[in-house]
């Protein structure tokens, strides 16, 4: 997993690959049951890339992808975004988005 440490890093981040991008909150119960979930996906697929931002330190970067909740889940394949989900969501679900 990767933790977002500079907002100009992000488009580096996603450009190449699967990648999920979790926007999540430290107060956030359901980003901290998400978190769990996430461990276990990089676990099962290691192609996809995980990156995680925290929306209390890049709030720019939150409101260019009009995050209103957390946790909301982006997928990107090779740059570009393909799916978009709020909530939390299952192992299951998630892994559901890259087996195709």
């Amino acid at each position: 997993m990767v933790y977002l440490e500079k907002e100009e890093d992000f488009k580096k981040e996603i450009e190449k690959g699967d990648v999920l991008v979790d926007f999540y909150a430290t107060w956030c119960g359901p980003c901290k049951m998400l978190n769990s979930v996430l461990e276990e996906l990089e676990e099962h697929i290691e192609r996809v890339k995980i990156v995680k931002v925290d929306i209390d330190s890049f709030e720019d970067l939150t409101k260019e992808h009009g995050v209103m909740s957390v946790p909301t889940l982006e997928v990107y394949h090779d740059g570009k975004l393909v799916k978009k989900e709020v909530g939390y969501h299952d192992f299951d679900t998630i892994i559901s988005w890259f087996l195709k």
